[in-house]
């Protein structure tokens, strides 16, 4: 689970769905990145990165 990227969409005010459009991949999708099940490229992060304001690195810790 990356909790830190579970917050940070939170903090932002955004669903899984939300975020999932705005990454413009699907639900399923964004939704195991946030599970941790999958790792997602490098634009998938860079744009969280900017959606969120919090470093990918920060955003890619798994617990």
């Amino acid at each position: 689970m990356r909790k830190n990227l579970q917050d940070a969409r939170k903090a932002a005010g955004m669903t899984q769905q939300q975020m999932a459009d705005r990454l413009s991949i699907s639900l399923r999708y964004y939704q195991n990145i946030e599970e941790g099940s999958r790792t997602g490229d490098f634009t998938i992060w860079d744009t969280l990165e900017d959606i969120t304001g919090i470093h990918q690195r920060k955003l890619r810790e798994t617990e």
